[in-house]
């Protein structure tokens, strides 16, 4: 634990020394605040500002998780269908692939016109950029599966759907929650992206028209906020990772204990 947190304060001393050189270099090179603000003024501005931001961040938060579920609900279900059925992860694994060398900045715009501009394609935006990274971690880790395990039950006569949910899914939980941890990171990022294209709420109209008025006080404070929504969620994917886990490996010593008395 001790070990933990000094290494946890050497991001945070080289973060602080990175603002002080911001800071001295900005004042001492007279930049415009237009062009680069100030820390401090950065800091200034996400203190009184508040008001103004306030329900940006609770409209990206919303838009985000309601398409993080969705995003996450579809990448299991694809990875359990092309893992279940060889012939779909033959056929459709390539268009996975494919799916993700679309820039979703150019595909946004079609879903606007497709859909309109309603919650619909902001979240089959957030959707798009979370599902890939859960059906392939999901997918590993049903490789992943221990091999002795798997010949021990076949062995005994247990059916593949008894197979898949007592050992193949719950070895995938290591590999699945980093799946989870990329995509609720990327959620943000979706939700902000979406919001640029047409919202009239949100972090990325926040940012859009800070940037449009060349306040670019209000761009940074953006950025932080985006930076911490994705720390806070990561953080939160983290903490259950190690809640099911410990859970996992509780309940499995329970039941070795079982077997050998």
């Amino acid at each position: 634990m001790k070990s933990a947190v000094n290494k946890g304060w050497r991001p945070l001393l080289v973060f602080i020394l990175l603002l002080v050189i911001w800071e001295s270099a900005a004042r001492i090179f007279n930049v415009p605040a237009w062009l680069l603000p100030l820390p401090t003024q950065i800091a200034e501005e996400a203190v009184t500002g508040y008001s103004l931001y306030a329900s940006h961040i609770i409209s990206t938060i919303a838009l985000s998780a309601t398409g993080y579920v969705v995003g996450i609900t579809v990448g299991i279900g694809v990875a359990i269908l092309l893992f279940r059925i060889p012939f779909l992860q033959q056929a459709f694994y390539p268009l996975l692939i494919v799916s993700q060398n679309i820039p979703v900045i150019v595909l946004a715009p079609l879903l606007v016109i497709w859909f309109g501009f309603g919650m619909l394609p902001k979240v089959i935006v957030i959707v798009l950029v979370c599902f890939f990274p859960v059906t392939i971690a999901a997918l590993d880790g049903f490789r992943q599966t221990d091999r002795d395990m798997l010949h021990y039950l076949k062995m005994i006569g247990a059916s593949n759907h008894q197979i898949f949910w007592k050992l193949q899914w719950p070895h995938s939980l290591p590999s699945l929650f980093s799946g989870l941890k990329i995509a609720a990171t990327y959620s943000v990022m979706g939700a902000v992206i979406s919001e640029w294209l047409g919202a009239n709420k949100g972090i990325g109209v926040y940012m859009t028209l800070a940037s449009s008025s060349f306040k670019t006080d209000r761009v940074f404070v953006a950025i932080v906020l985006i930076v911490i929504l994705s720390l806070t969620y990561f953080g939160i994917i983290s903490a259950a990772e190690k809640s099911v886990l410990r859970w996992r490996k509780q309940g499995g010593n329970e039941s070795n204990g079982s077997t050998h008395s």
